[in-house]
């Protein structure tokens, strides 16, 4: 979504802001057995996800049609939900449960599966009560890959909430007719009239407010400037140029890609901010506002009243896309706003400090873990299984809902995202098992919740490194994460 606010008129404009996963519904929904025992519609799904079900028939949703008199409809039953139970002393969380014994008789030949490679590090924990129902190196901290995503949106949703929103905004310049682009590092923004990845940050929607406001003040010429130093140290990650992450800087307006991909590795502008910049001078031109020269870069005055302001996807939502689409950019930016949000410098090294003490805050184990980036394409990230598996009961716990986005965001199996050719079809996983994956040469792993048979929610985690092939290491860790969802 695109909110929009004029510092002159303060005309509210806004919509409402959705995220659609309907895949992810229809894979649950097909779960019958995880229906009935647990339910889709927990409080910690994706509301639109609900609304979106609901759409496709008159039976779904709150409520039904009413009766051949016109009375009102009535309230439509609903399923129990998958995350009701994990509060301490629950007594549903107390029955059913996994024998430890017989989890630890059916996961351990399968981690000695040579396709996994030669190291290798699992912990399954009962996100109810924290009891650990196996682990194997579970205190051992290992290169991730993407699964230190869980952990870059726990630390940004612990320190700023999941529904903050990041502000991009036009400001009068230092001198008479200038205005100045100020970047405050949104990933969702878009130069596009339709976003190809979702609802966003609009430089459409900001150049319209902008040339409305210009218009009102008698103004149809300006200068540019464009101010991206919210973000400082390195703009290129430390594996250096790459399809899979645009020059992390402070004003990049759809990831820097070149299409209309919204997800995947394509080759990306080498000068986002620029970029940016000269895509917003066009909007304004198109408006009927003439901007002088080339956009140039500058710094936006402080305390200079906005002449316009478009607001990101909320952080949840960002959080969701992040670990559906296992989006690199995205988790720069949000590891880079927890820097900012915790008082350190908006930079790769300020930001793996600011996410460890965040993790720290939230009592979670942090010995031996590295945050070299926010996106685990670094390969001296270290983190442990014992804190993924941590992470995720944290984001179950219902004390702290500012976390459930964690758990809501991550790719169901068989059905979203990185998730949707895995353990699929007549898999006992599918579409009841969500998780995080992770891939590097030689580098695989799997993190992630599954309800069980019983209706208790569990958390895995199994790190590997060394693999031979990535697709047969994928294969293994599926049937270890199948085994976790068969478990009783």
């Amino acid at each position: 979504m695109c909110d929009r606010e004029r510092g002159w008129s303060e005309v509210p404009l806004a919509k409402t802001w959705q995220l659609i996963a309907g895949s992810a519904v229809a894979g649950l929904a097909l779960s019958a057995v995880a229906v009935t025992a647990a339910g889709p519609w927990d409080s910690g799904q994706r509301k639109a996800e609900r609304d979106k079900a609901a759409s496709w028939s008159l039976m779904g949703g709150a409520d039904h049609g009413g009766d051949a008199a016109g009375t009102l409809p009535q309230t439509a039953p609903s399923a129990p939900g998958v995350l009701a139970a994990v509060g301490p002393g629950g007594g549903a969380a107390k029955a059913g449960a996994v024998d430890p014994a017989g989890l630890a008789a059916a996961l351990r030949p399968l981690l000695a599966d040579p396709a996994l490679g030669n190291v290798r590090s699992a912990s399954v924990i009962d996100t109810a009560t924290g009891q650990v129902l196996y682990e194997s190196g579970a205190r051992e901290a290992m290169t991730p890959a993407s699964t230190i995503k869980i952990a870059t949106a726990a630390a940004a949703l612990a320190a700023l909430g999941p529904e903050h929103r990041i502000r991009t905004t036009v400001t009068p310049g230092a001198g008479p007719g200038q205005i100045v682009l100020a970047g405050g590092g949104d990933p969702s923004l878009t130069a596009k009239k339709k976003a190809p990845a979702g609802p966003g940050g609009s430089l459409v929607a900001l150049a319209a407010d902008t040339a409305q406001a210009l218009k009102g003040a008698g103004t149809d010429t300006v200068g540019l400037g464009y101010d991206d130093s919210l973000y400082t140290g390195a703009v290129r990650h430390p594996i250096g140029r790459n399809d899979n992450l645009a020059p992390v800087t402070a004003l990049t307006a759809d990831e820097g890609r070149p299409d209309d991909s919204g997800s995947g590795p394509v080759e990306r502008t080498e000068d986002p901010s620029g970029d940016t910049a000269r895509a917003f001078a066009a909007l304004l031109k198109e408006r009927g506002i003439k901007v002088t020269g080339e956009p140039a870069r500058a710094t936006a005055p402080a305390g200079a009243v906005p002449l316009a302001t478009t607001l990101s996807t909320p952080l949840a939502g960002l959080v969701e896309r992040m670990l559906t689409n296992s989006d690199n950019d995205i988790a720069e930016a949000l590891a880079r706003q927890t820097a900012l949000a915790s008082g350190r410098p908006a930079s790769f090294e300020g930001a793996a400090q600011a996410v460890t003490d965040r993790l720290a805050s939230l009592g979670v184990d942090v010995a031996g873990c590295r945050f070299a980036d926010g996106s685990g394409l670094d390969r001296s990230d270290r983190v442990s299984t014992g804190l993924l598996t941590g992470l995720l009961a944290e984001a179950a716990d219902p004390r702290r809902p500012e976390l459930r986005p964690v758990l809501t965001g991550l790719p169901v199996a068989g059905f979203t995202g990185t998730l949707r050719t895995r353990n699929a079809g007549t898999s006992p996983a599918a579409g009841v098992l969500r998780a995080k994956t992770g891939t590097l040469t030689g580098v695989n792993s799997l993190a992630g919740t599954v309800v069980d048979p019983s209706g208790r929610l569990l958390a895995f985690a199994f790190l590997t490194a060394n693999s031979p092939a990535a697709e047969g290491a994928e294969k293994a860790l599926d049937k270890l994460a199948a085994a976790v969802a068969t478990a009783s």
